[in-house]
């Protein structure tokens, strides 16, 4: 009897063209694992908080929950032969990254090494930083 490598595998995606190969390398993952692939988008709290403050409340929600649905539809497109859940969360990416995996009992998270931040770039990633250091489970960086 043979087991699957991995049951659940998440990406975590932000949208970007530099995150692509890690959504790529999921999706590839989990159809050849046949794994569960689970896709989430975190809308930063601090942007909500900013426009919140700024008086800019619904229209700029709208327009990240829209950038978030773009995201995890263009994940979709690609997701054929992989069973796919996708999720949009709120908070600080990496916490809600982390949060989700211990929740679903994720065996592999997929980061990309760079987000759409330019100041991230300067490092590994904030996010994919974190992920690493405190991730319940293997962690998968793809440039």
């Amino acid at each position: 009897m043979t087991t699957r490598l991995f049951k659940k595998i998440l990406v975590a995606t932000d949208g970007s063209d530099r995150n692509r190969a890690a959504v790529d390398e999921a999706l590839r993952l989990g159809r050849e694992c046949g794994s569960e692939v689970h896709a989430i988008f975190v809308i930063e709290s601090s942007t909500i908080e900013s426009a919140v403050s700024g008086g800019v409340t619904g229209d700029a929600l709208a327009l990240m929950q829209s950038e978030a649905a773009t995201a995890l539809a263009r994940v979709k497109t690609k997701a054929e032969g992989v069973k796919l859940e996708t999720v949009i969360l709120e908070g600080k990416p990496a916490a809600g990254i982390l949060d989700y995996a211990k929740e679903q009992n994720v065996d592999l998270i997929v980061v990309g090494t760079q987000g759409k931040k330019g100041i991230e770039r300067l490092l590994l990633g904030s996010v994919a930083e974190n992920i690493i250091r405190s991730a319940p489970c293997r962690v998968l960086v793809v440039k």
